[in-house]
């Protein structure tokens, strides 16, 4: 436990930052699965109008550091090739 005041602090901040940083991430995580699934399911119009809230939602999470920028480009990258993919 937190011993100094400060360190109390910059406790409750950080708790205070993950209940976002989670909600961006998990916003993240279901946009990605949906159009995943829509391509699993051979549904490519759905998957091309998800597209722009997926990259919307991991440029947020990259742009906030929920995830690293290389890991947003590769995410934007392969989703992209499957989208295209998509029958």
């Amino acid at each position: 436990m937190a011993i100094t005041k400060g360190a109390q602090k910059a406790h409750r901040q950080s708790e205070r930052k993950r209940v976002f940083n989670v909600r961006r991430k998990n916003a993240m995580k279901d946009v990605v699965k949906n159009i995943i699934k829509a391509v699993d399911a051979g549904d490519s119009s759905t998957a091309k109008e998800l597209l722009p809230k997926a990259y919307k939602a991991i440029d947020k999470a990259a742009k906030r550091g929920v995830i690293k920028a290389n890991t947003a480009s590769r995410k934007k990258s392969r989703l992209t090739i499957r989208v295209k993919n998509t029958k």
